[in-house]
């Protein structure tokens, strides 16, 4: 078995990305979204971050696309453009196998090199513990949760919001 490694995505990885994502959305709470979106919408998706010129990975292993992880503008007000919002998802059956970490690692160098200056992690729902720790343990710090602002699987979720400094951070202008 090769060693997992990842890579910018592809166009040709929309397929494994909807069904990974489509997942998360109907079984988990990390994206807040109800229904899964198609391939389509992905695509579009995929497309207008890749065009904006941000960081979009995917993470092979075992031949197939385990996760992947981009990141984008955490609002589109020019005043915020120096500042993203990162999301990482990986198939539940490559879960707990360090891929979210190679993916995260990955992403902070490509968001640093870009010349962003802070990364924000709005996780959906206080026992993502998971997700919490992968952020905490790559220099996050928790900074505030949001409680009870999105409703699904029946309850109530809060959200956690995490930030952490790129390269230069707020030292000089960009």
């Amino acid at each position: 078995m090769s060693e997992p490694r990842t890579r910018p995505s592809v166009a040709a990885n929309i397929a494994a990305i909807t069904r990974i994502y489509g997942d998360a959305v109907r079984e988990g709470t990390a994206s807040f979204e109800i229904e899964p979106p198609d391939e389509a919408e992905m695509a579009r998706r995929h497309g207008a971050l890749l065009a904006d010129g941000f960081p979009y990975l995917v993470v092979e292993h075992s031949s197939a696309i385990a996760g992947y992880a981009y990141a984008g503008h955490y609002h589109v007000r020019p005043a915020y453009h120096w500042t993203l919002e990162n999301s990482i998802y990986v198939a539940p059956q490559f879960q707990r196998l360090g891929l979210g970490r190679l993916l995260m690692r990955r992403l902070l160098a490509e968001a640093e090199t870009r010349g962003y200056r802070q990364m924000l992690a709005i996780i959906g729902d206080q026992t993502n513990v998971a997700s919490i720790a992968l952020h905490a343990s790559f220099g996050f710090r928790r900074i505030g949760t949001l409680q009870s602002v999105g409703f699904k699987h029946g309850r109530w979720l809060d959200v956690v919001l995490m930030q952490r400094p790129l390269g230069d951070a707020n030292s000089i202008p960009p």
